[in-house]
């Protein structure tokens, strides 16, 4: 599950320096991204014959049947849902983080992050919620270096292969069983009173 993620101060710069200009003039906020919030997103924008990266913000998460607000959706299931199905073919989106948070079953929070601390790429899809585009953040099973704090983690797309999940169907439905890379961690432990 993803309900949490952070960008950093040098991650718009480093997400241009990784995946070159990028169009729009969305505001790459710093800090702490919860569902409700408009963060940045990146989006395939054709112009010609050239894959270009749109930038924009977009609202996380989409109301439900039950007006609960929906903040992921299963990467193994998602093509068939009738609900995800037509945004995950034609709406694909990715979500730059410099990492993200998940809490252990003792509530310490833990921070994810790539080894190189380069940032990382969170796939997902939009489709229109509160009359306005609204994403959801797709989740895998998890990989050995976050299993013992949870069960899923976000489907995370290698920089070489953004542009692929933006504008390629077939390759993009073959990444939604990809393998996740190796993360590192950090634990915030709970400070404890001895008063």
């Amino acid at each position: 599950m993803c309900g949490r993620y952070y960008y950093g101060e040098k991650t718009a710069y480093e997400v241009e320096k990784e995946l070159g200009p990028l169009e729009g003039t969305a505001m790459m906020k710093t800090g702490d991204i919860t569902p409700g919030m408009s963060p940045v997103v990146l989006s395939g924008k054709r112009d010609g014959d050239s894959a270009k990266i749109q930038v924009s913000s977009m609202l996380w998460g989409l109301e439900g049947k039950d007006k609960k607000l929906i903040i992921n959706a299963r990467a193994e299931s998602a093509w068939e849902k009738p609900i995800f199905s037509d945004s995950v073919e034609h709406r694909r989106i990715v979500i730059p983080a410099a990492g993200f948070y998940e809490w252990d079953k003792e509530k310490n929070k833990v921070t994810f992050f790539r080894k190189d601390k380069a940032p990382i790429y969170l796939a997902g899809f939009y489709q229109l919620s509160h009359n306005k585009d609204s994403f959801v953040i797709l989740t895998t099973a998890a990989n050995e270096s976050m299993i013992k704090v949870h069960d899923r983690m976000p489907l995370m797309i290698e920089k070489a292969y953004v542009r692929d999940w933006l504008y390629d169907r077939d390759a993009a439905k073959g990444m939604l069983m990809g393998s996740m890379p190796m993360l590192d961690s950090h634990t915030e432990y709970e400070q404890l009173s001895l008063f």
